[in-house]
């Protein structure tokens, strides 16, 4: 074990003892020692050849209902204090240290690019353009709460702190006792939340990362980026660049989702400006006790007059406009009407008066003081902007039909949804051209079609800067696209919005680029989106529909093909990548993920949704930002700049034949098994997750139905939490077992070798693998099955996962799982005796939880503690979908 690894081991024993302790002192000695008695069975059970668990399910199995809770509890609470640990562990600066999580420096980036024979100045020009843009999302929402957060990043800090040589013993005395009082707070506070969050508390949690990691994390940055880029063309970025932008999807996203109304959106636009308003001033404050220079450029002097502090003077302007537009924004967020005179609104406001103190800084050659604090507010301020982030809209498709039919049927012009899409194209573009309004005066719309054009007077209320893109989940036709123009037209929207059609379904990603062909061919449309799309592409429905491996590689397809499409248009793509934090739902390391993408397709742009609990792991720590924002750009650069190279004819051809297989095996099972819905519902805690209050989303599009109406992260959720992690290898087992029969792992280790698509599929398999595990599934099956047909699928099941296993060793010639990951391995191994007591308690919780329910109550300590053991597994696999 490394010096690296003894000192993780060394944290996370530490973090282990301080709640050892406060567990001591409530509920007491005897508890602790029946948790370590736990604890110490479970390694024993791991160590043990047959691994049964058999010591293990006999203590469980003893437990009261009084010491469920407790001991549930307390395994949740070390795991959130080891991933702490290894969060901190991630971005620890101890001299000589490098981190796991190797991140390639900007420098070393930029050199091997530049020895690859990219030019300077185009290196110079991709960078200065590049648009790389996070969408914060809420599902799936963390599970921690986020008062538990709040004190798990203050532990950080005090990691850090410890993380010095030169500490005093009564330093370092002090350090440790506030982790002990942090550690205590953290035990003695409910993890549960009882209240399921509003679509408003998830967009303030979304402005809190902003205000407590990327505000400082970003200006940092891009100054680091700045410097590099400095060094190797000769010239930094310029003033105004704003290669990262933070978009969000909470407060705007109401696919299915009926808590996000047109209220809630204007409200979480106004809370942006309330808060960007609010930090602007701290460091507009900090400005004017920097800059008392009195030296001024002829241009600042006409501005400000004789003014003896002329930087201090226009920024004592800008305060003041500050200060109104905070004021303004609260009484606003409050319903109270507000006197809008003089706030900052547009971002040119902002923006002018401080480049115009740089540029007098620069040319009086005090540069060192112009690129100082002065220049992060300006970067800042061009990546923020005055409203804080870009808010996304997203609607589903059928919803616009709507709306635009019952309009057309309201002034008796037909029925607008037995229309052909020849029909309903040539309509739209006909009043796209016209002047007049189409919405009548004295019409009063159905309230789901009044809603739809709320939102739309909402969206067109606001600034450019304010708006992300408009996302149509389940577009599939031009007229998707032109009927949410026409909409937002009719609204009073003056310029034009991206509006992003979402493809996720595999027959929507098949279709994909004839759709996108259409919509180019209407030339009004040309004119309109000015060379520039946006297409989205969806990871989490296309996996449940046909499987991970027939996903990616129709996601691949869909991305080569929609990329020639825009190009033979003259049209410069970008390609949104909705990805989970799961691989069943396209996660996975992030440039790995960004190099593996098709020749072509990231061409200085990148759209990607960041979820849940992985904005946390991302970007909840300023050093973790930068490590994140790193990260992305580096990748984005490569992949666009030298591309992977186009695979070979035989290769498309084999991903062909095997996903032909994976996808025939994947549906058998998932759609026409009729044994496997009730196999799911009854082997996973999928019934029980509604009552965790994880998100202001339904978990189900609708009240009943099939796995088709189940949101996809319940549904990998589910499967995670029994460890059976079914939706990202059911398919690939068939696939593999053929190839291996066939002769074909030769080939497919030559793909591996030269296809980064193929092989970034690969590891990400071997990597979900890793976190399956067989005894765990079984057990849940023996305790929770009591049909016959259910636990001979079960079996079934369980067996393919085992055939998985021993073909991807094959096809890597490997003894073990993760030979080439030894750190995320031993991750997983440390992770083991505090996840699989409770794996154990949780199926018993279940089978408790489904008696009682059967009884007509369930005993509140049985449901409480079930609710626990779902985000202490959470915390232990580090998702939750």
């Amino acid at each position: 074990m490394t010096e690296l690894h003894s000192d993780l081991r060394e944290n996370v024993r530490m973090l282990g003892e301080l709640l050892g302790q406060s567990i001591r002192r409530q509920p007491g000695q005897e508890c602790f020692e029946l948790i370590e008695e736990i604890r110490a069975a479970a390694k024993a059970d791991r160590h043990q050849e047959s691994g049964s668990g058999q010591r293990l399910v006999s203590l469980l199995g003893k437990l009261s209902d009084d010491e469920l809770l407790p001991v549930t509890r307390a395994f949740n609470q070390f795991l959130n204090l080891a991933n702490l640990a290894e969060q901190y562990h991630g971005i620890r600066r101890k001299r000589g240290h490098h981190s796991d999580l190797i991140v390639e420096s900007l420098d070393e980036v930029f050199g091997r690019l530049q020895h690859g024979g990219v030019d300077p100045e185009e290196l110079h020009k991709k960078v200065s353009d590049l648009r790389i843009e996070f969408v914060l999302t809420a599902h799936p929402t963390e599970v921690a709460r986020r008062t538990l957060i709040m004190k798990y990043d203050e532990m950080s800090e005090c990691l850090a702190r410890l993380d010095h040589d030169d500490l005093m013993p009564g330093e370092r005395e002090e350090v440790v006792g506030r982790l002990s009082q942090l550690i205590t707070e953290a035990w003695h506070t409910d993890e549960i939340r009882h209240e399921r969050p509003t679509a408003v508390d998830e967009a303030k949690w979304g402005f809190a990362v902003i205000e407590n990691s990327l505000w400082q994390a970003l200006p940092r940055f891009l100054r680091s980026l700045d410097t590099s880029l400095s060094e190797a063309t000769g010239k930094g970025l310029p003033l105004r660049a704003s290669p990262i932008r933070i978009a969000s999807w909470m407060g705007g996203d109401r696919d299915g989702n009926p808590n996000v109304t047109h209220q809630v959106t204007r409200k979480v636009f106004l809370l942006g400006r309330w808060m960007a308003a609010d930090l602007y001033l701290r460091d507009i404050q900090a400005l004017r006790a920097e800059l008392s220079m009195w030296q001024a450029s002829d241009e600042l002097r006409e501005r400000v007059g004789d003014a003896r502090e002329p930087y201090r003077h226009v920024l004592a302007e800008l305060r003041e406009r500050l200060i109104k537009t905070r004021d303004w924004a609260e009484a606003s967020v409050n319903g109270h009407s507000a006197d809008a005179s003089g706030i900052l609104f547009e971002n040119e406001d902002f923006t002018a008066p401080l480049e115009l103190c740089y540029r007098s800084l620069v040319e009086c050659g005090l540069e060192t003081i112009a690129d100082g604090p002065l220049l992060d507010t300006i970067r800042r301020a061009h990546t923020f902007g005055l409203p804080l982030i870009r808010l996304d809209i997203r609607q589903e498709a059928s919803r616009h039909a709507e709306a635009v039919a019952e309009m057309v049927n309201y002034l008796g012009l037909g029925d607008y949804l037995s229309w052909t899409e020849e029909e309903r194209q040539a309509f739209l573009v006909k009043e796209l051209q016209g002047r007049r309004p189409l919405v009548p005066r004295n019409w009063e719309p159905s309230e789901q079609v009044q809603e739809v054009l709320a939102t739309c007077e909402v969206v067109a209320q606001q600034t450019p800067q304010a708006l992300g893109s408009y996302v149509i989940s389940m577009a599939s036709k031009p007229s998707d696209v032109l009927s949410v123009i026409l909409l937002l037209r009719e609204s009073g929207m003056k310029h034009p919005l991206r509006v992003v059609p979402l493809f996720e379904t595999l027959d929507d990603l098949r279709g994909a680029p004839d759709s996108m062909a259409a919509l180019y061919e209407v030339e009004w449309y040309r004119e309109y989106c000015q060379g520039r799309q946006e297409v989205m592409i969806g990871y989490s429905d296309s996996s449940k529909d046909a499987g991970q491996l027939m996903a990616a590689w129709a996601q691949y397809q869909a991305q080569e093909k929609l990329t020639r499409v825009a190009s033979q248009y003259g049209v410069h793509l970008t390609l949104f990548h909705g990805r989970g934090g799961t691989v069943g739902r396209g996660g996975g390391p992030a440039n790995r993920a960004i190099l593996s993408q098709p020749p072509g397709s990231v061409n200085g742009s990148f759209r990607i949704t960041e979820q849940g609990e992985m904005i946390r792991f991302k970007f909840g720590l300023p050093q973790l930002a930068i490590q994140s924002l790193t990260l992305y750009t580096t990748a984005v650069i490569e992949a666009t700049l030298a591309p992977p190279p186009e695979p070979e004819d035989s290769w498309r051809e084999t991903m062909d034949w095997l996903t032909e297989r994976s996808l025939k095996a994947y549906r058998e099972v998932v759609r026409e098994n009729p044994d496997f819905v009730p196999y799911f519902r009854q082997v996973t805690p999928e019934q029980a997750l509604g009552k965790l209050s994880l998100g202001s989303r339904p978990a189900r599009r609708k009240a009943t139905g099939g796995v088709e109406s189940l949101r996809a992260i319940p549904w990998i959720f589910a499967w995670t939490q029994m460890r059976l992690m079914l939706p990202s290898w059911l398919g690939s087992d068939v696939a593999l077992e053929a190839a291996a029969r066939d002769n074909r792992l030769p080939v497919l280790r030559d793909m591996m070798a030269g296809w980064p698509f193929f092989r970034t599929y690969v590891d990400m398999l071997e990597m979900v693998l890793a976190k399956s595990d067989l005894r765990i599934a079984t057990y849940y099956e023996q305790t929770l099955l009591d049909d016959d047909n259910l636990r001979a699928l079960g079996e079934d099941l369980r067996a393919r996962l085992k055939g998985c296993i021993e073909r991807l060793l094959e096809l890597k010639q490997q003894t073990d799982l993760l030979e080439d990951e030894p750190v995320f391995a031993h991750s997983m191994r440390v992770r083991s005796p505090y996840t699989d007591p409770l794996h154990y308690l949780q199926a018993e919780l279940l089978r408790r939880d489904r008696q009682s329910e059967g009884k007509g109550e369930v005993p509140e300590l049985v449901e409480r503690a079930l609710k626990v053991t779902m985000a202490g597994i959470s915390a232990g696999m580090r998702n939750t979908g």
